[in-house]
């Protein structure tokens, strides 16, 4: 009796002790180096960043016509590169994180990562009707007001009957405009909220062999985001200081995650139950947003519309670049 309660003493030590093992993963057979790595995090916060700005800085410094073909051109390939970052990136991501062996107990019994990938692209929908409902509304009041303030003379002197054949805005251009708002501002939330995780991925690793293709990869990774998120912005037409602040916190937020990284490389394990839940859940959530804003917003949006059905060489050019941009970001999945 007391034999066997000593063997199954020993063998739940020897459980916690692989089960602990393996949590940690520690680097050391991976060419462990705190000050090669060092520097390659530094490399990687300069190359990330330039990347970054690089790709965003494109469509918004471009001369191009808003709605033109060339415009609708790179909107297929920004829409294919959001699409595959949700599909092969982010849920992969989660995939790996919420069905890690360290986590145990219910996460494995349950597809965490779709349930709540379906959850945040069900939110996303509520948060861009809301959204589109309230800007429209403010919008239209700012443009009344406008009308009233520079027709006051008129008002004054033929009464109100005479303004009704003035010129007022036109309802449908105030709408579309503000469906372009709405949809660079969630796309950023999602795109941002990605970068920080794989920023902190980054920062907090010691394996230059790891780092060094993931670099590279990574840079492609912000580029090809920076322009997708850059053609959002140019069609919503925001303002410059609007767009310079949504533009720099996009490139800053992977940098800022490798130096916070960097910083608690030292006391942070990445591997541990509350980092993997985290990143799993804030990955999943990511990629609900993306996936719904690349399908609704981009794509559906422009490929069913009337310009679309009437111009066959457009759709040719259009289909050719949404799977080009697709493959090349699913691509890098190879490496990051």
């Amino acid at each position: 009796m007391f034999l066997t309660q000593d063997l199954s003493s020993l063998y739940y030590v020897f459980s916690d002790s692989v089960t602990s093992a393996r949590c940690k993963r520690s680097e050391l057979e991976q060419c462990r180096d705190e000050s090669e790595a060092l520097i390659l995090k530094l490399v990687a916060m300069a190359s990330i960043l330039a990347a970054g700005l690089g790709g965003i800085a494109i469509p918004l410094a471009g001369k191009w016509r808003r709605e033109g073909e060339a415009f609708m051109a790179a909107k297929a390939l920004a829409a294919g590169v959001i699409l595959a970052t949700g599909f092969v990136h982010m849920l992969r991501d989660s995939w790996e994180a919420l069905s890690d062996p360290c986590l145990g107990g219910n996460w494995n019994k349950f597809p965490f990562t779709g349930f709540f990938a379906m959850v945040s692209a069900l939110l996303t929908l509520l948060f861009d009707f809301l959204a589109t409902g309230y800007y429209q509304r403010r919008e239209e009041r700012g443009k009344i007001k406008d009308f009233v303030q520079e027709n006051e003379a008129l008002l004054l002197e033929t009464g109100i009957v005479e303004l009704v054949h003035a010129p007022q805005p036109h309802p449908h251009d105030v709408q579309t405009t503000l469906r372009h708002v709405v949809v660079s501002q969630v796309l950023e939330l999602g795109i941002v909220s990605h970068s920080m995780i794989i920023g902190l991925s980054l920062g907090v690793s010691q394996s230059p062999c790891t780092m060094r293709p993931l670099i590279v990869a990574l840079s492609f990774h912000q580029f090809f985001e920076g322009f997708a998120l850059g053609g959002c912005i140019s069609q919503a037409q925001f303002k410059t200081l609007s767009a310079t602040i949504m533009s720099c916190f996009f490139a800053l937020t992977t940098p800022i995650g490798v130096a916070i990284g960097a910083a608690i490389a030292s006391i942070f394990n990445p591997y541990s139950p509350g980092a993997l839940i985290t990143e799993g859940i804030l990955d999943s959530i990511s990629a609900g947003i993306l996936v719904y804003m690349a399908l609704v917003d981009l794509i559906a949006a422009d490929f069913l519309s009337k310009k679309m059905h009437s111009n066959f060489r457009l759709q040719i050019m259009c289909y050719c670049l949404l799977f080009l941009g697709a493959g090349l970001m699913s691509t890098l999945a190879i490496w990051a």
